[in-house]
């Protein structure tokens, strides 16, 4: 029997446990799947993770090279135009007369609410705890260097995007792959890259930005109530309800949506740390000087590289995913006619993402002692998630409470994104007419995720993420020479005060 007969058997079995259990020979195709999922899972994390004899896996030096290079190629632009970039995203320099669809600040929510999910809370308790406070300064170091990345990727998405005869905007690595590449005289390499780059974000979104999702949205909120559990369909149905009203809108209701919630949910998870923070205030500086001091020694050295930079990656994509090209789809769409300008917008992503909230979780379970509890001493998303709820329950009573719906705000804004990316690479391989299959493939899988435990699938999805990673840097240092002449034009050109103000 073929793959697809019984990729169709998997289906039908998920939708009707009972009867993948009662018959001898659907539960034969299931244990196939499963076995053929596991050993390609085995196969692309034997590849992403090797290390080559170097202990530094393949995966991590690439995004860690990348970075490197983008930071000193551009001459520390990241830090130079930190402050133009907020009076960006301020709205200062936005003209309404643009082409584009949505704002900077609407652009730069969208890519947020990507990365900021169950990594920024579940995946820095992990790092902290197995790697202890050293973790946290690997944290930092690393989103300084990734916030180039996001600039090189997506000023190549706002220099190479398209538009249809309606007035859509679309764009991302694939574009500058196919189109920056062939103007370098490598045409058919570009479109190589271009295809795989786009098979990887469609798995990628249904994997790790969809049924990861809300899978493990009902194991935290069941660790809250048993109703979540036991009534888990419809909570997934709801789920994908909500999903479903918002990306049928398209990017601009995305948007609207991300714009308001990513403050929202942001704004409540700092604050709530804050008060913890600020109870436990004079252990403060001396939390800081154990970040410093025990960043170099081996258990810090571990849990900062294996914590955060690789099970951090396994599960959060690199928390900020600064490297792999995904929030070049969101900036893609941004009003503007400066490719620089919205670089520089993206890259304050990494410093949100990482160095605000995932330094927030790792100061709270560090100050509160809940990292040093050993019924915390997992890998396991769930045990992570656990000990920040109950670092937050140490102070503030009934905290967890508030986690719970945190995590539930993370992981919708995190699938709403993800389907975007998801939707722009479907556009890519099989055109416009046929997105609307995506969707409704999209929304299934969010109640899918919420109603089955695909632990072969999922971490197959998240090394699809991972994946996207080669393709996107490959092209990136490519064309590091165009987003450099593009970017120093722009600088020399708000330098001389050529740049009008808006508002």
């Amino acid at each position: 029997m073929g793959f697809a007969a019984r990729a169709l058997i998997l289906v039908v079995a998920l939708a009707s446990p009972a009867l993948a259990q009662e018959d001898g020979w659907i539960q034969d195709h299931l244990s196939y799947l499963d076995g053929l999922f596991g050993a390609i899972v085995e196969m692309m994390a034997t590849f992403l993770f090797a290390d080559f004899g170097t202990g530094f896996p393949l995966i991590v030096a690439v995004l860690v090279a990348g970075s490197l290079y983008y930071t000193f190629y551009f001459r520390w632009m990241s830090v130079r135009a930190f402050k133009h970039s907020i009076d960006v995203i301020r709205g200062r320099y936005d003209d309404p007369d643009d082409p584009g669809e949505i704002t900077h600040f609407q652009a730069l929510s969208s890519a947020l609410s990507a990365t900021i999910g169950l990594g920024n809370i579940a995946g820095v308790a992990i790092a902290v705890g197995i790697g202890g406070p050293g973790a946290i300064f690997w944290m930092v170091l690393t989103a300084v260097f990734g916030m180039s990345s996001k600039l090189a990727s997506c000023t190549l998405a706002v220099m190479y995007r398209r538009t249809s005869p309606s007035g859509h905007i679309y764009g991302g690595p694939m574009y500058y792959m196919q189109e920056g590449l062939a103007k370098k005289g490598m045409g058919e390499f570009g479109r190589t890259l271009a295809v795989i780059y786009a098979f990887l974000t469609i798995g990628g979104s249904f994997g790790g930005g969809n049924m990861f999702q809300s899978n493990q949205t009902l194991e935290i909120l069941g660790t809250v109530s048993p109703w979540f559990k036991q009534y888990n369909w419809l909570v997934g149905l709801f789920m994908a309800g909500l999903v479903g009203l918002v990306i049928i809108g398209g990017i601009r209701r995305i948007g609207q949506v991300t714009s308001r919630v990513v403050p929202i949910m942001c704004g409540l998870y700092v604050a709530a740390s804050l008060i913890i923070i600020l109870y436990h205030i004079s252990e403060v500086p001396a939390m800081v000087g154990r970040i410093i001091s025990m960043a170099f020694t081996g258990s810090a050295a571990y849990g900062g590289f294996t914590g955060v930079l690789i099970m951090g990656i396994r599960r959060a994509a690199f928390s900020n995913e600064a490297g792999l090209g995904s929030a070049a789809f969101a900036h893609a769409a941004a009003k503007t006619d400066e490719p620089a300008r919205e670089g520089i917008v993206a890259m304050i992503g990494p410093f949100i993402d990482t160095i605000i909230i995932c330094t927030m979780t790792g100061l709270v379970c560090m100050i509160t002692g809940a990292y040093l509890r050993p019924e915390f001493q997992s890998g396991d998303f769930i045990v992570g998630t656990r000990m920040t709820a109950a670092a937050f329950d140490s102070v503030i009573p009934g905290a967890s409470y508030v986690l719970a719906i945190a995590v539930f705000m993370f992981a919708f804004s995190t699938m709403i994104s993800w389907s975007y990316y998801g939707e722009r690479a479907w556009e890519y391989l099989f055109g416009s007419r046929s997105i609307i299959v995506y969707r409704l493939f999209f929304v299934f899988f969010v109640f899918m995720g919420s109603v089955t435990a695909l632990t072969n699938v999922l971490d197959f999805s998240d090394m699809m993420i991972l994946g996207m990673a080669f393709p996107n840097i490959i092209a990136g240092v490519l064309l590091s020479p165009q987003v450099r002449a593009v970017l120093f034009d722009y600088w020399a050109r708000l330098q001389s005060g050529d740049m009008k103000i808006f508002k």
